[in-house]
């Protein structure tokens, strides 16, 4: 067995009640590592085709990636993945904390449940005991996620790690997230309401065990260049200071700042919901997840009024989402809503998304206080954003409309609604207006697990990454590479950036500081692997295994019916010139960067699927 991992996986039938602990298969793990690859080898094997999301036929993973639980910076994250309740394709959601490394020290790398149980239950792991447990008789079925780390901690001793679902996921809310270490947001694809429909609450964990290294005399004068290169990171100061908070700033600045429902990427009010404003009122102290250097976790406060709490802040994301998305600057509102997001265990992205879908339905008089039962949807009103936010956890009145996500709502609405839906393959697209940066356009279109930036995190053409793009592609792909604006080239950026992001989902590290910019590349990787768990591979192993995982998650859309035409943008971003800022005037013209990323990848450029030789290349053509 290779060093630095639990090297078993658990297999748990839910139906049946059954746990099977398994060695790894050391031949998957050479073929696609852990993490995101693991799970797309093994769930690609597992589900069937034409099956409800929400049946106890789908087949939900969790695992933790090779340096998951190691000292190489950032080591912390572990990906849950299942077909998707919201899209109904490929269902994929990452998350950082210290769960996925309490997994490791208990001797565990990843869980995959099968079946569904017909009463609610929960999985509890101390080393080698491991026992399914009565949810309801442990008084935590029907609590949200911060009730259920106390109960469980109360139970199990204070140094458990949870991971859980809140009412959200109970509710089968289609964009429920699956919440770890209270706040931390496995938060896309609507995963929370496949372990709700499973009727799984929660996996507390206690590991005591230690994790080998392949080369002990070298490995801590290794580590301490990582650090030291980390630490001399130009974006580190920053990360610490405001972790992802200050990007409301640099995207109002490129007007990608996505506001009213991406009607445009400016906000007047952004300087409101910004990260100075966090800082100053509101931030309690920075948090750091496991074997974190940046600490860009945020711990935040507000102490009177209305939306008084204490608890985890928002990124990025949900300052877009729950703010300007919204026409929102109340930046209280902003704060207590992402609390209450992680208490019920929601995706802020898709919370936001839904809500500002329906501000501007009601703002074009497609939507009545009628159907909403009195709710007032104008834009900006922060009172309906809070109170939206239960209501769809609990799915009550027109929560349980908005439950389903923005697609579907406007589908049973009708009425012409779903011209606002700013959604790929029915996931709602984040906070980047990708008018203003066409790489974020493309990445969404062709994203496995539908609309996504972090699949590509094509961020390199955002604000002056012109060094890194040479070094990384080559001076022939510049000046138009590092153009926002410019398609040309973006899909060869978007095709290599998701190669290389879904390798490093695959060994268990953050996406900053491997991206933003590229302090660590594909050649410090296959060190840390080499170090860590003693695998000796090269710069171009590790290209491939990304290529190689990015086509099976292709191919498992392709079972579903996904081509081309799929792989889409609403008309308003293809068709509608942006309306102010900095892009004003442009739209993303998508089907020539389409071109460009399916001629990269050996794809078919009609149907937009891996050609033959591409998948014999690949070690994928008997998976077709």
């Amino acid at each position: 067995m290779i060093d630095g991992v639990g090297g078993h996986t658990l297999w748990v039938n839910l139906t049946k009640g059954s746990i099977e602990k398994k060695p790894l298969d050391e031949e998957v793990i050479s073929n696609y590592l852990m993490g995101a690859g693991y799970l797309s080898r093994v769930l690609f094997d597992l589900i069937p085709q034409g099956i409800d999301p929400l049946s106890e036929k789908n087949v939900l993973g969790m695992a933790t990636g090779l340096l998951t639980g190691s000292m190489f910076p950032q080591a912390s994250r572990h990906v849950i993945a299942a077909l998707s309740p919201l899209t109904d394709i490929w269902g994929e959601s990452h998350a950082a904390g210290f769960w996925g490394a309490e997994l490791k020290f208990a001797g565990y790398d990843a869980i995959v449940f099968t079946g569904a149980s017909t009463s609610p239950v929960y999985l509890n792991i101390k080393d080698d005991d491991v026992d399914l447990l009565d949810a309801e008789e442990a008084g935590i079925w029907g609590k949200d996620v911060f009730e259920t780390d106390d109960i469980l901690k109360e139970k199990h001793g204070k140094r458990i790690r949870t991971l859980s679902i809140g009412q959200a996921g109970e509710n089968l809310v289609r964009f429920a997230a699956i919440m770890n270490d209270r706040d931390r947001a496995s938060a896309r694809s609507g995963l929370g309401a496949v372990m709700g429909s499973k009727r799984l609450k929660a996996v507390s964990v206690r590991g005591t065990g230690k994790l080998t290294v392949a080369d002990p005399k070298n490995y801590l004068k290794q580590i301490d260049v990582f650090h030291k290169r980390m630490m001399a990171n130009p974006f580190t100061p920053g990360r610490i200071k405001y972790g992802t908070t200050s990007l409301v700033e640099l995207m109002q600045h490129i007007g990608r700042l996505p506001s009213y429902n991406m009607r445009q990427g400016v906000f007047d009010g952004f300087e409101k919901i910004s990260g100075d404003a966090i800082n100053e009122k509101y931030l309690v102290k920075a948090r750091a997840d496991f074997s974190c250097l940046q600490r860009c976790g945020r711990y935040t406060a507000v102490r009177s009024g209305p939306y008084t709490y204490e608890g985890g802040a928002p990124e990025f994301e949900t300052q877009s989402a729950m703010g300007s998305r919204c026409g929102n600057d109340n930046l209280e509102s902003v704060l207590f809503g992402h609390h209450l997001a992680n208490q019920y265990g929601l995706d802020t992205i898709s919370l936001g998304g839904t809500i500002s879908w329906a501000m501007e339905a009601w703002d074009e008089g497609l939507l009545t206080a009628d159907d909403t039962g009195g709710v007032d949807l104008s834009w900006g009103n922060h009172e309906t954003v809070v109170r939206l936010t239960r209501m769809i956890a609990m799915r009550e009145g027109f929560g349980d409309v908005l439950a389903e996500g923005s697609a579907r709502a406007a589908q049973k609405i009708g009425r012409g609604t779903d011209k606002f839906v700013m959604a790929v393959k029915k996931q709602e697209i984040a906070g980047q207006e990708p008018r203003a940066q066409k790489s974020m356009g493309l990445a969404a279109a062709t994203a496995a697990r539908g609309a996504d930036h972090l699949y590509a995190f094509p961020v390199l053409d955002e604000a002056g990454f012109d060094e890194e793009i040479r070094e990384r592609f080559g001076k022939q792909y510049l000046p138009e590479m590092a153009d926002r604006l410019s398609p040309k080239y973006k899909g060869i950026m978007v095709k290599e950036c998701e190669d290389y992001m879904v390798m490093i989902e695959s060994v268990g590290l953050c996406k900053y500081g491997t991206q933003i910019p590229p302090e660590f590349f594909y050649e410090d990787i296959a060190v840390a692997l080499k170090i860590h768990n003693g695998l000796e591979l090269t710069k171009r192993d590790l290209q491939v295994i990304g290529e190689r995982i990015v086509n099976l998650n292709r191919l498992f859309n392709a079972r579903l019916g996904v081509t081309r035409k799929d792989d889409c943008l609403p008309e308003r971003l293809t068709k509608e010139k942006a309306p102010l800022g900095p892009p004003a005037g442009e739209v993303v013209e998508l089907d020539a960067m389409l071109d460009e990323y399916y001629t990269e990848r050996g794809w078919d450029l009609k149907t937009g699927l891996p050609t033959k030789d591409t998948l014999e290349r690949l070690g994928l053509e008997e998976d077709v």
